[in-house]
């Protein structure tokens, strides 16, 4: 009994033993692979999750591309808010690690910052990549909308872009008109390029030409400006004349500017030349303009030459009618009368040169009258008188010598 007891309690034992065994082993391949496909699964949930973690990821790797041709872009987080608020301003297409500033602007910004809520602006600075995420509070602009969110760089190359937004509560009013578009203003000293020629020198319009560098500190290009260039002298007023340049200066952008001045014929002295654009001066500049001294020596010519040709003339005249003395010819050319005449007119003595002369004509003039008794012999020797002069009759008797019978 005990024998049989022991045996089967022992079989007993032997068979859960067996069985215990049996059911084990499949228990841990099972186990195996329960945790073998949850690893799968995790995993397969892992990689469905890294997924679009790494395209935010790729995403926000990439850099921001410029949109809208090139232009940096501005957006708000919304369009209409009141005093005191704030939205969030983002923008991308900017140059990495740029300096920016985020102002709320009225009428569009067409007065420049002036017409921009400064004290209420905020600074950011783009990212790697160009791109920028702030805060900006609602402030109202000293001007009526409609209102703008502008943003521009404050150092290096400049860029700048806006976005319409509307402050609640805030006035609104037209748009004012602007003429020419954007604000000039000169940035380097105006000179003045050029030089005088040979005919300014006799009293030409002295010509130059006006060379300066313009800058558009305003948000909008200036096409074709209209410049008005005035001439000043001494205390007078400067008298203005428009002058159109041909060109486009970009906002932010500076250009060279030439135009030409020219004063009047004759003019000389220290002259200023200004240049006025849009109701403001921008530029004054002296310049000094030489005497034309060719003027001054014609008219000198023309007071010597004129009087001394006129007596020339004059004296012409006077010699060709004037009537011939009696019995002879003109003894004295035009504009000069002979040496004899003078001395005669004057009631000089004759001189003593010409006393051989005298004899020797009148010596000749005996010799061709018919007789002693013409009335030419008393003249012939002055410091003889009639009764005293020696006889010119001729004789062929020699007188006797004395004492001769």
């Amino acid at each position: 009994m005990n024998d049989e007891t022991g045996t089967g309690a022992g079989a007993g034992t032997a068979t859960r033993a067996g069985r215990s065994g049996g059911v084990a082993g499949p228990s841990a391949r099972a186990g195996r692979r329960v945790r073998r496909r949850v690893v799968a699964v995790l995993a397969w949930c892992v990689a469905l999750a890294a997924v679009p973690l790494t395209g935010a990821a790729a995403v926000s790797a990439a850099p921001y591309a410029p949109a809208d041709g090139g232009r940096p872009t501005v957006h708000l987080s919304q369009k209409e808010a009141g005093k005191g608020g704030s939205l969030t301003v983002s923008g991308r297409g900017w140059r990495p690690k740029a300096l920016l500033t985020l102002l709320i602007c009225g009428q569009n910004m067409i007065g420049g910052t002036n017409a921009c809520a400064n004290g209420d602006g905020r600074a950011v600075t783009t990212d790697a990549h160009g791109a920028f995420h702030k805060r900006l509070p609602v402030a109202e602009p000293p001007k009526p909308c409609p209102c703008v969110v502008h943003v521009a760089t404050v150092t290096g190359e400049a860029a700048d872009a806006d976005a319409a937004f509307k402050v609640a509560g805030h006035p609104v009013a037209p748009l004012p008109q602007e003429g020419t578009g954007g604000r000039l203003t000169v940035l380097a000293q105006p000179r003045l390029a050029g030089s005088s020629g040979l005919l300014t020198w006799f009293g030409a319009p002295a010509q130059r030409e006006l060379t300066l560098t313009i800058g558009n500190l305003g948000s909008a290009p200036a096409r074709d400006p209209v410049f008005q260039v005035g001439t000043s002298h001494g205390v007078f007023a400067p008298k203005w004349e428009e002058q159109q340049w041909r060109g486009t200066v970009p906002a932010g952008k500076k250009a060279e500017v030439r135009l030409p001045v020219e004063l009047p014929a004759g003019a000389h002295g220290d002259y200023l030349v200004s240049l006025k654009y849009g109701g403001k001066v921008l530029a004054e500049q002296p310049w000094g303009v030489g005497r034309p001294w060719g003027v001054t020596l014609f008219w000198v010519l023309l007071c010597v030459v004129v009087p001394t040709a006129v007596f020339r003339i004059g004296m012409a005249l006077v010699d060709r009618v004037r009537p011939r003395r009696a019995g002879g010819t003109r003894r004295h050319t035009a504009g000069r009368t002979h040496p004899a005449a003078g001395t005669r007119a004057a009631g000089r003595p004759p001189r003593a040169a010409g006393i051989g002369s005298r004899i020797r004509n009148r010596t000749a003039g005996e010799s061709s009258t018919d007789g002693p008794g013409t009335p030419g012999d008393s003249a012939a020797l002055p410091w003889f008188t009639p009764d005293t002069a020696p006889s010119t009759t001729t004789s062929t008797e020699r007188p006797t010598s004395k004492g001769s019978a």
